[in-house]
């Protein structure tokens, strides 16, 4: 995936693990993509470690992997900054 893939993907990924853990966060939408493009790598590193998969494009698989991951990330940086 190209960088363009990794920010779009980030994107999406970041608002929809704000949507699913709504609350008020620090940062705005470069945040919410900071989250995003990091929990993508994040949930695709603990996946391929568990033997899960990888996040190899975009596919429900790899969206659901880079949601746990950004979801793992919006919770430790709102234990951080609280």
């Amino acid at each position: 995936m190209g960088i363009l893939s990794w920010l779009l993907l980030g994107l999406i990924v970041g608002a929809l693990a704000k949507w699913i853990m709504p609350g008020d966060d620090p940062g705005g939408i470069f945040v919410t993509i900071l989250i995003g493009i990091a929990g993508a790598f994040v949930g695709g590193f603990l996946a391929t470690q568990l033997g899960l998969g990888t996040v190899s494009g975009f596919n429900i698989g790899s969206l659901a992997i880079a949601i746990g991951g950004s979801l793992l990330l919006l919770f430790g940086y709102r234990k951080l900054k609280t």
